[in-house]
Formats: C-alpha cells, structure tokens, sequence
C-alpha cells in the first residue's frame, strides 16, 4: 500500500532555491545539471504556473502549482519510488535476506564520470556475477539466489560516490530446480572473497573496454590514453582492497 507523507518543513527546492545559485558561482556545474537545479528550485512554484482542479458534484475548486516532472525531482518521483517500493516488496520471500554494498576506489572516480554509463553497467555486471559465481559454487552453496541491485552515485556528504546496494537472498534453487538451499544464519559468504572477485571481474571488463577502443579519453584522464600509462593505473587499482560488506536489509520486526 503506498504511503506517501506531508510536506517537510525543509525540502531539496528550499535549499537550492538559498544556496543554489551561490553554490553554481563557487563550482563547475555541466549545463544539464543547471538545468536540473533549476527545474528542482521552481518545481510547483509561480515560476511554472499553476491549474485549476474543481470538483464535478461540490463545485469545490483548488489552484495548483505545476510539477517540473524531472526524474531528479524528490516531490515529483515520491509516488513512483512509493509504488517501485511496495512493488519490491511484494516479490519478498519467507526467507533470509542480506544487504551487500559495492564499492569502487576513488582512483576510478574521474573516469566513471567521463563514461557512466558504460561503467555503471560494468558495475552493475560485475557485482551480480560476483554473488551469482560465489552462490553457484557447490563449495559454498550450489544454488541459483536472487538479486535486486540498486545504484547509488553519491555519498552521505553529496560528494560523488558511486556504489551498488544488492538485496540478495540467504539461499537459492538448487541447479536442477527442485529444492531451496539456504545459507547459514547470518552469514552469506566472506566479503574479502567477493571483493576480490568483483574488482577482478571489474577490471577485466574495462581492460577488455579500453582495448576495444570504447573508452574516449579526455580532459582530467586523458593520460590514460597513452598504453602504458593505463596499464600502470590498472595495476594500482589491482593493488587496491575493493569494499564489499554486508548486513541485514530488513527490520526483523517489520
């Protein structure tokens, strides 16, 4: 059932609306993104206009301020986050879940937002065959689990961070279909095992990029360009202990 709550007292649009235009002079903002702050500050204000809702047997009638409808927007997009939440929870199972985050170094952040999308998809590819390999493995558990992967590209300060959050389930189908395996309480698999596996998987994936010339690069990465100098910052990011933890998703006395 979607639940949707009143106003806050202090929303996105009153901030940008203070500090946004301060906050633009002070740093680069790409132009869609200005477009964005602007649609976010006017949303369902004067600046947008406005409609007239009248009610057909009272005659009741009520002016409205228009949407801005942008997909950033928080007021615009609570309905459908309410309706995307309630249709998640519906597919729950009676059974354990665990909630695993992703994370890459910062040493990769320059170039993910020169290629998002191409590396958001790598993200998202490399992280689910890491829980699909590991749960597969007879040693460990010989099951096909489920998994509901969520990108996030920010951090509890704002900053750019991006990271997967995976609602994975403690167990899965056996390979032949015909019984549920399910993992020890409280315990998925070794997160040192699949943080090894996902930053192996992730490499793999942008080396095969790169080699394949499907990486334009420029501006703050355009040393990369040169063979050698990419091949020496892959190793780095070899070097690096990639984060993965994981906890429970889900308030037990929800």
């Amino acid at each position: 059932m979607i639940t949707l709550t009143t106003r806050p007292l202090l929303e996105v649009a009153d901030i940008l609306r203070a500090y946004g235009e301060a906050y633009c002079a002070d740093h680069s903002v790409s132009a869609p993104q200005a477009a964005v702050l602007r649609r976010l500050a006017s949303c369902r204000t004067a600046a947008l206009g406005g409609h007239r809702d009248t009610c057909d047997h009272c005659g009741y009638t009520r002016v409205s301020y228009n949407s801005c409808r942008d997909r950033h927007c928080p007021k615009c997009q609570a309905r459908k986050r309410a309706e995307w939440l309630d249709a998640r929870l519906e597919r729950l199972l009676p059974v354990e879940y665990f909630h695993v985050v992703f994370t890459v170094p910062a040493d990769l952040h320059p170039l993910m937002l020169h290629h998002p999308k191409r590396l958001y998809d790598l993200l998202f590819r490399a992280a689910s065959q890491s829980l699909l390999t590991l749960a597969a493995d007879p040693k460990r558990l010989g099951a096909q689990i489920g998994v509901t992967a969520i990108l996030h590209t920010w951090g509890q300060n704002l900053s750019f961070h991006p990271h997967l959050h995976c609602v994975v389930t403690g167990g899965g189908l056996s390979q032949d279909g015909s019984r549920w395996l399910a993992t020890r309480p409280g315990y998925l698999f070794p997160v040192k095992v699949v943080g090894r596996l996902f930053r192996g998987k992730f490499l793999a994936g942008l080396r095969e990029a790169y080699q394949a010339g499907q990486l334009s690069l420029g501006g703050s990465v355009a040393a990369l360009a040169e063979p050698a100098v990419f091949r020496r910052w892959l190793d780095g990011l070899y070097r690096h202990n990639w984060v993965v933890y994981a906890k429970r998703p889900f308030d037990a006395s929800s």
